[in-house]
C-alpha cells in the first residue's frame, strides 16, 4: 500500500505571473504615473474644499516630500512615521519616504496615548509626518504629552532618552516647538537636487526593507512587521487582476490605509488599474454614500460592520448609486435598489500582514464550482504545507493542522525578533492558524487554533459557524466562542449583535443554524449584545478574549 501524499502545495514560478512591473515601491509610483499621468489619481472632499490630484500630481508631490526627507538625513533604510488617515498625505509621504530611501512606517490613527508610546520606541523612527486633528484627537498633543521635551526642542533638535531616534517632526494641521507645519517641512527640500533624489531612489533593490507595518493588535500590543519592496509591490499589481478590474475603478474605502489589507487592496486595486481613490479620511455612513453617488465611485471597499451602518444609513433610499459595479450583490450595497450587479468579489483568500496580505485566492471570476468554500488556490512563488501543532511534522494530504507558508511576499522579520525565532527551519512562518489542503491544491481556513473549540470530543471551526450566522436575517454582528464547560469541555456559545430594531431570539437563532450545520455545531447558547458591548481593534476584530470573559460574565449571573 503506497503511503499518503503531504500536505504540502507549492504556486507556479513567480517568473511565469503576468500582469506585474517594477517590484519597488518609487518603481511601481513611476511606472503608473507613466501609464496615466492626466488621469484623477485621487479625490479627497473635505470642508474646506475638493482635492483632486492627477497620477502626475501624486508623483510629483511624493517627490516633494523626498527632497524634504533626504534634506531632513533621511538615507537608506530610515524609518519614517506615517500617522495619517486615507488622505493625499498619506500617499506623498509613503511614497515620498520610498523615493529617498527610507522605510515608511505606518501608524494606525485609532492608537490611544500608550499605543503610541509603543509604536514610536518600537518602530524606532527618526521622523515623524503626522495629521495634527483626527476626531477628537490631536496627535501634535499627544506626542508632546509622550515626550514633554518635544514642545521646547527647536525643529531637528530632539535629544529624547523616550524616542533617542526621533529627530524631526511634521505636522498637517499646524505645529509647535519642535513640530513643524507641514508647509515648513516641504520647503526644507527646496535647496535638494532632484537629481540627488533619482539618484537615491535608483539604489533602492526589490530585496531592500520597504514598509513596516503594525499588527492590529487584537492578542496583545501590536508587532512590527517588516516587508521588502518586492512583497509589498507583487500584492499592489496583483489586485488588478484579483479584482478583474479596468481603467473605470473608482474605489471607495474609509478603512485605513495603515494595515497592509487596505493598503494592497484599494492603492492596488484603484492604481495598478489606473483608476482613482474615493477617499474619506474618517468612516461615517451618510457621508460615504454622499460621496460615493457624487464621486460616481465603481467600487466599495469595506468590512462587513460598515455594510450594514451603509444600508442603516438615513440617506441610504436617497442616493443614487448606479455606478456602482465591483460590488458583490451578497453584500448590502449591492443590492441597493440603484445598484445591478453580478460581480463576484474575491473573498475566496487567505492571507496575513507576514506575507503582506493574500498568499492564497481565486480572482473574481472563478466558478463557484471550483471555490467550493475554499480560501484559493497558491499564489506563484509561494509554498503551503499543514503541519502538526506540536511536532511540527507534515500531516497527510486532507488531514487538519497549522498552516505553514513561505514565498516572495513574506516579511523580512517581527521588529526586535530574531528570524530564527519567527520561521522553523525550513523557512516557513507558521502562522497559528488552522486549515487542510485538498489534493486539487485549494486552501481551507478554519479559524485561529487557540479558538478552535472542542466541545464533546469534537473539534468545531467558529468561522464556520459565524458564517451561517451572519447569513440570518436581523444579525449585525457575529462571533462564536467557546467558554470552559464541565462535561463537554467547551461550551459553544454565539454572540451577537442585532440590527437595530431587529427581533430575533436565541431559539430562532439556533433553529436556523441546525439546518445548515451537524448538530454538534450549533451553539447551545446564543447571547445578544450591543455594538458597544463589545470591544474591537481598529482594524474591527472583536477581541476574543474580553468577549470570552464578557460571555463568561453573562452566563454566571444567569446562574445565580
Amino acid at each position: 500500500m503506497s503511503a499518503r501524499p503531504l500536505s504540502i502545495v507549492s504556486g507556479p514560478p513567480l517568473s511565469e505571473e503576468q500582469g506585474l512591473g517594477a517590484l519597488t515601491l518609487g518603481g511601481w509610483l513611476r511606472e503608473v504615473t507613466r501609464r496615466s499621468g492626466p488621469s484623477e489619481a485621487l479625490v479627497l472632499h473635505e470642508e474646506r474644499g475638493v482635492t483632486r490630484w492627477t497620477y502626475d500630481d501624486l508623483w510629483e508631490r511624493a517627490n516633494e516630500v523626498a527632497r524634504a526627507l533626504v534634506a531632513c538625513g533621511v538615507g537608506k533604510g530610515t524609518r519614517v512615521g506615517v500617522l495619517m488617515t486615507n488622505r493625499p498625505e498619506f500617499l506623498s509621504a509613503v511614497f515620498g519616504t520610498a523615493l529617498a530611501g527610507g522605510v515608511a512606517t505606518t501608524l494606525s490613527t485609532f492608537s490611544t496615548a500608550a499605543e503610541m508610546e509603543h509604536l514610536l520606541q518600537s518602530s524606532a523612527c527618526s521622523v515623524l509626518l503626522l495629521e495634527r486633528h483626527v476626531l477628537k484627537k490631536d496627535f501634535a498633543a499627544m506626542v508632546s504629552d509622550l515626550e514633554p521635551a518635544i514642545a521646547d526642542a527647536e525643529p531637528g533638535a530632539l535629544a529624547s532618552l523616550k524616542f533617542p531616534f526621533l529627530r524631526h517632526i511634521a505636522s498637517l494641521g499646524g505645529g509647535a516647538g519642535m513640530i513643524e507645519d507641514w508647509e515648513s517641512f516641504l520647503t526644507r527640500g527646496d535647496d535638494v537636487a532632484q537629481e540627488l533624489v533619482d539618484a537615491t531612489a535608483a539604489t533602492v533593490a526589490p530585496s531592500d526593507p520597504g514598509v513596516l507595518f503594525f499588527s492590529s493588535g487584537s492578542t496583545g500590543k501590536p508587532k512590527g512587521i517588516l516587508s521588502a519592496h518586492r512583497g509589498v509591490t507583487l500584492q499592489l499589481w496583483r489586485w488588478k487582476r484579483f479584482y478583474a478590474a479596468s481603467e473605470d475603478v473608482r474605489t471607495w474605502s474609509a478603512n485605513g490605509f495603515f494595515w497592509s489589507g487596505n493598503f494592497a487592496m484599494a492603492i492596488g486595486g484603484a492604481l495598478s488599474s489606473g483608476g482613482s481613490l474615493v477617499l474619506q479620511p474618517t468612516f461615517q455612513a451618510e457621508e460615504a454614500l454622499a460621496l460615493m453617488d457624487a464621486e460616481k465611485a465603481t467600487m466599495a471597499v469595506a468590512w462587513p460592520h460598515q455594510w450594514a451602518q451603509l444600508e442603516a444609513a438615513s440617506n441610504w433610499n436617497d442616493v443614487n448609486l448606479s455606478a456602482i459595479k465591483y460590488v458583490s450583490p451578497k453584500v448590502p450595497l449591492g443590492r441597493h435598489p440603484t445598484v445591478k450587479t453580478d460581480w463576484q468579489e474575491p473573498m475566496a483568500a487567505y492571507g496575513n500582514t507576514e506575507t503582506f496580505t493574500i498568499s492564497a485566492i481565486f480572482p473574481s471570476g472563478t466558478p463557484e464550482e471550483r471555490i467550493e468554500g475554499s480560501h484559493g488556490e497558491v499564489l506563484p512563488g509561494n509554498v503551503f504545507k499543514i503541519v502538526d501543532p506540536l511536532t511540527g511534522e507534515i500531516v497527510p494530504m486532507g488531514e487538519r493542522g497549522e498552516i505553514a507558508v513561505k514565498g516572495p511576499t513574506l516579511m523580512l522579520g517581527y521588529v526586535g525578533i530574531p528570524l530564527d525565532e519567527t520561521l522553523d527551519s525550513e523557512g516557513f512562518f507558521r502562522t497559528g492558524d488552522g486549515g487542510y489542503l485538498d489534493s486539487t491544491g485549494r486552501l481551507f481556513w478554519e479559524g485561529r487554533l487557540n479558538d478552535i473549540i472542542k466541545t464533546g470530543g469534537a473539534n468545531v471551526s467558529p468561522v464556520e459557524i459565524d458564517g451561517v450566522i451572519k447569513s440570518c436575517p436581523g444579525v449585525k454582528v457575529t462571533q462564536t466562542v467557546g467558554v470552559p464547560h464541565e462535561t463537554l469541555g467547551e461550551l459553544v456559545v454565539g454572540c451577537i449583535v442585532p440590527h437595530e430594531g431587529a427581533t430575533l431570539d436565541e431559539e430562532a437563532v439556533r433553529a436556523f443554524v441546525k439546518e445548515q450545520l451537524a448538530s454538534y455545531k450549533v451553539p447551545r447558547r446564543v447571547l445578544f449584545f450591543s455594538e458597544d458591548e463589545l470591544k474591537l481593534t481598529g482594524s474591527a476584530k472583536i477581541k476574543t478574549s474580553d468577549l470570552k470573559a464578557l460571555v463568561i460574565k453573562r452566563l454566571e449571573a444567569e446562574a445565580a
